[in-house]
């Protein structure tokens, strides 16, 4: 049983009404309506109580990713992480200049990844990340990554920052990922600091091999639970 099954909704039929005097062909009507509303029914469960009953359903989540170098505005100064390319949706908005709005309340787990460069040649930096809801700090939503000096002026040191809060969302919320770092990095005039890192894809004979792009960040929103009272 395939997810079109769980898509086609089904209701109660409505049953005819009782005549005055006996009628088979009322009964008849009566039993054929209930056999079909009931084999809807049994199927429906069947599909969710199978093997793969998790596979048919739709369940709210988003991911995204973005194909742009970001910069912080400025060293220490937080910064909203942008998303551009919506790759999946249920239940979700993406909202330039990143922000996500969700349709359904619940508990909800984000994880996102982020290439973060640093340029500077003879210090360590570092870039914390967060969460906010409806423009409120998330407790408990910040980490932060320690990049190390740049071999050169020419490689810069790479890292992939990884995080997952889980947290709590009513419908109508409004999600954002933040960022800043103490050295932001400028590119005219240059400064040298921390940025997160974008490239496109790789094609031969150009490059060495073929590979896909590296998006600057990406991240994902996942349904966990419903809310309890």
């Amino acid at each position: 049983m395939t997810s079109t099954f769980l898509q086609k909704r089904f209701v109660a039929p409505a049953l005819p009404t009782a005549p005055v005097e006996y009628d088979h062909r009322r009964d008849d009507q009566l039993n054929q309506n209930l056999r079909i509303y009931f084999n809807n029914l049994d199927n429906y469960l069947a599909s969710l109580s199978g093997p793969i009953g998790g596979g048919v359903l739709g369940i709210p989540h988003i991911a995204a990713s973005d194909s742009t170098n970001q910069y912080a505005t400025a060293s220490d100064t937080p910064t909203i992480v942008k998303f551009n390319t919506l790759d999946s949706g249920n239940a979700f908005t993406l909202n330039a200049p990143g922000s996500a709005t969700c349709q359904v309340s619940g508990v909800y787990t984000i994880r996102y990844s982020a290439q973060i460069v640093n340029t500077v040649t003879n210090a360590a930096h570092q870039a914390t990340f967060w969460l906010k809801v409806n423009n409120d700090d998330v407790i408990n939503s910040a980490t932060t990554f320690s990049i190390q000096a740049a071999k050169s002026n020419s490689i810069p040191t790479f890292i992939c920052a990884y995080s997952e809060i889980t947290f709590t969302v009513n419908a109508g919320d409004e999600i954002e990922l933040y960022w800043a770092t103490d050295q932001a990095h400028v590119p005219s005039p240059l400064t040298r600091g921390v940025y997160i890192f974008a490239e496109a894809a790789w094609t031969t004979p150009t490059n060495p091999y073929a590979r896909p792009a590296i998006p600057s960040v990406i991240g994902s929103i996942t349904f966990v639970s419903a809310l309890t009272t």
